[in-house]
């Protein structure tokens, strides 16, 4: 058995690798739409009457597959975005020289946390709903220090009012980047 936080590093080292070969500027591609993502679900939880008097009150129930569903298409976007041929034909999306394979690597570890974290906070929140990944003992040791990582993952983070800045900079860091 595989602890999370374990995980959470395993993930973090192999979208790092990911975003190596990748380079920055597509990784930041996917940051953008992480960050897309967490601002989509609070906006919705928070507006829509359905989702937040239907669905937000019990977090055990279907709240968990939206968010998942939404986290999943926002992202199979940001990765395959510059595989499309048009855009893979640009010259900005191309590794000109070693800052940018290395600027990759850290962009793509947070991409690693964005994206892992992201889903364990939500798996979290909905108290583990799928059956073969069980919430860790609160009484042992490790159990605390889970919560206290939970309190770390993006979603908790990112929480409205700071996901409307991290939004605004996003937007910024894209138009400085690709225009």
């Amino acid at each position: 058995m595989v602890g999370l936080n374990v995980l959470l590093w395993v993930f973090i080292a192999l979208f790092g690798i990911i975003g190596y070969a990748r380079g920055y500027k597509r990784e930041l591609l996917v940051t953008s739409s992480v960050i897309l993502t967490l601002y989509m679900i609070t906006i919705l939880e928070a507006y829509v009457p359905f989702i937040r008097d239907t669905l937000v009150p019990n977090p055990q129930g279907s709240i968990f597959w939206m968010r998942l569903a939404i986290f999943g298409f926002l992202i199979f976007f940001g990765y395959q975005t510059p595989t499309i041929p048009r855009v893979n034909q640009n010259e900005r999306f191309h590794i000109r020289n070693p800052q940018d394979a290395i600027i990759g690597l850290v962009v793509g570890a947070l991409n690693g946390y964005l994206l892992f974290g992201t889903f364990w906070y939500y798996l979290d929140v909905s108290g583990y709903p799928i059956p073969f990944i069980s919430s860790p003992e609160l009484i042992a040791v490790a159990g605390e220090s889970f919560k206290q990582i939970i309190n770390l993952m993006p979603p908790a983070v990112l929480a409205a009012p700071a996901i409307y800045f991290v939004v605004a900079l996003a937007l910024t860091m894209v138009l400085i980047v690709f225009i």
